[in-house]
C-alpha cells in the first residue's frame, strides 16, 4: 500500500504509527495511515486485518 522511500513500517510492525497520513478526519477523530492502520485521536489502532489495539497513552508524571 506505502509507495514512499523508504517504505514506511507495516501494520504489524511496533512503529506502525509512524506511517504517513493519507486522509485526515480531526473532525471525527481519526487518520488513515498509508500502511491500512486507522488510528484515532485517543492512540487507539484499528489494524488492517480487524484487530483492536487499545488507547496506549503515556502515564501523566504526578
Amino acid at each position: 500500500m506505502c509507495c514512499h522511500y523508504p517504505a514506511c513500517p507495516s501494520a504489524d510492525s511496533p512503529d506502525r504509527e509512524a506511517s504517513h497520513v493519507i486522509a485526515a478526519h480531526p473532525d471525527q477523530g481519526w487518520s488513515l495511515l498509508c500502511n491500512g492502520v486507522v488510528l484515532f485521536e485517543d492512540t487507539g489502532l484499528l489494524l488492517p486485518d480487524g484487530t483492536v489495539v487499545a488507547p496506549h497513552r503515556s502515564p501523566v508524571a504526578a
